[in-house]
């Protein structure tokens, strides 16, 4: 079996964390510490985020969407691949060298979505763009951690608290979605998601899009 090589390291800001980018042949792995955060071969559940949301707005003539977190490209390309040509995507990632990445080492699993006219990318926080930009979006996607269970970044967690939902609900359009993935179930989330105004509702998705592997949680929390 071919072995992993370390490609590349960066720091997560405001952390003592650190990402490793690692390759076996074709494939790539983002870890942190021993927990694998995303790897290229899995990409079915952060696909999904993308396509269920763009599903709930489907009628809107000229979508604005945001994703929070670039990761690997999967919900980026996936929103490429279902959205017209009028859309518009931010991609807010925090940590530069996973967009560096992206342009680099990634490059050929990324393709051309990173300059497609649609697409801007910002190094910035994710939390900053929502709450700078009230009645904004169509569509939130939040691919940030491990969803609102975290592992790199504690001040992540701000994102999926009831003051954090409440500032994503005024930073949506009426009818507008909020899509929040989620590395397993969390019986709390849903309900905090209704009480910042949202109509929520759940979806198991396997991590390879197919009938196998592990199952990811997503959130389609709607504002009426």
């Amino acid at each position: 079996m071919i072995p992993w090589e370390k490609i590349d390291t960066a720091r997560i800001p405001g952390t003592e964390g650190e990402l490793r980018l690692m390759r076996r042949g074709r494939e790539f792995s983002i870890m942190l510490g021993t927990n694998e955060l995303m790897n290229s071969r899995l990409s079915g559940s952060e696909a999904a985020l993308a396509t269920l949301a763009a599903k709930k707005i489907e009628k809107v003539a000229k979508p604005r969407f945001l994703i929070g977190g670039l990761g690997m490209g999967f919900t980026l390309r996936a929103a490429l691949a279902v959205l017209a040509a009028e859309a518009e995507i931010t991609v807010a990632e925090l940590v530069p060298a996973v967009v560096a990445w992206a342009r680099g080492p990634m490059a050929e699993i990324f393709g051309d979505s990173l300059n497609d006219p649609r697409v801007s990318i910002q190094e910035v926080d994710v939390a900053d763009v929502i709450e700078r930009n009230p009645r904004t979006y169509d569509a939130i996607l939040l691919d940030v951690d491990n969803g609102p269970e975290g592992l790199t970044r504690k001040a992540n967690d701000a994102l999926y608290d009831i003051s954090g939902l409440k500032i994503a609900h005024t930073a949506l359009r009426r009818g507008g979605v909020l899509a929040v993935w989620s590395s397993g179930p969390n019986v709390k989330f849903p309900k905090s998601l209704s009480r910042a105004g949202f109509t929520v509702n759940e979806v198991a998705v396997r991590a390879t899009g197919r009938g196998r592997g592990v199952r990811h949680v997503i959130w389609i929390a709607v504002k009426e």
